[in-house]
């Protein structure tokens, strides 16, 4: 499979993921609170879907693609859970049948992205990651049960991945030669390793880590993308540490790194 194909896989994956989950809401769980901050659930359903309808038709070098999701967030506002629900449904599908029809030149054609330039099939990587994480804003607080594993999420846990630098360096303040090993358990199984060499960054081998932080993958997810309270799963013992324990305790507190 060709990274075109990948990314494609998994955006469809994701995408009718997400819309089997909201299929199955009832009237009381569309205004339950999310894992967003002030968002419902509804709320989170509105956001998602308002992203894919400025993407729709959107092509790099146009107007930015946000430009357009101010009018269609103020529309999809209007609707009840039942008409959003259908919006959503209807912008995936011609969302995914615009991606399967483009080139390989228009998907990889130089992009704005989220995280600054890239490519196109970078911005959908990217939406990969986003759709992911909204549905278990969604799921994790109804406590709807669903699968954590596979290439989707793979691909999601590879941005947190990426960004292990910026998270060891700027949020924990991993201080210099100092190394953490982050073993990640469950349906994705990884060893993230990362040290301070004149610069936080990942590294293939930590022989001696200063640190191991152990969490299974969707704590792990939750806690880089700023969705729990950290003390929650160190108090229960999703998230555990071994070695140094106060450069433990302050990685197991400063994971996130988006929100």
């Amino acid at each position: 499979m060709t990274t075109r194909e990948q990314i494609v896989h998994n955006l469809r994956t994701v995408l009718h993921s997400f819309g089997s989950v909201i299929d199955g809401l009832t009237p009381e769980q569309w205004q339950a609170p999310s894992l967003c901050p002030a968002w419902t659930v509804q709320g989170v359903v509105h956001h998602v879907t308002t992203i894919e309808g400025g993407l729709l038709g959107w092509r790099p070098g146009g107007e930015h693609p946000f430009a357009a999701m101010g009018a269609i967030g103020d529309e999809l506002a209007l609707l009840s859970p039942d008409d959003l629900r259908a919006r959503y449904h209807s912008l995936a599908a011609a969302r995914l049948r615009e991606i399967e029809a483009m080139t390989d030149e228009e998907f990889d054609a130089p992009s704005f992205t989220p995280v600054g330039q890239g490519t196109y099939g970078r911005f959908m990587t990217i939406r990969v990651f986003d759709i992911w994480v909204h549905e278990r804003d969604i799921r994790v607080p109804l406590g709807i049960a669903g699968d954590d594993g596979g290439p989707a999420a793979e691909m999601s846990l590879d941005e947190v991945q990426g960004s292990i630098g910026y998270i060891a360096g700027k949020k924990i303040g991993v201080p210099e030669g100092k190394g953490i090993a982050f073993h990640v358990t469950g349906p994705m199984q990884r060893d993230i390793l990362v040290k301070v060499d004149g610069r936080a960054a990942r590294v293939p081998e930590l022989p001696n880590p200063d640190v191991t932080v152990e969490a299974d993958a969707l704590t792990f997810m939750l806690l880089a993308c700023g969705r729990i309270d950290p003390e929650g799963p160190i108090a229960d013992g999703r998230i555990t540490w071994s070695g140094d324990a106060e450069l433990g305790a302050r990685a197991a507190r400063n994971l996130a790194f988006t929100m």
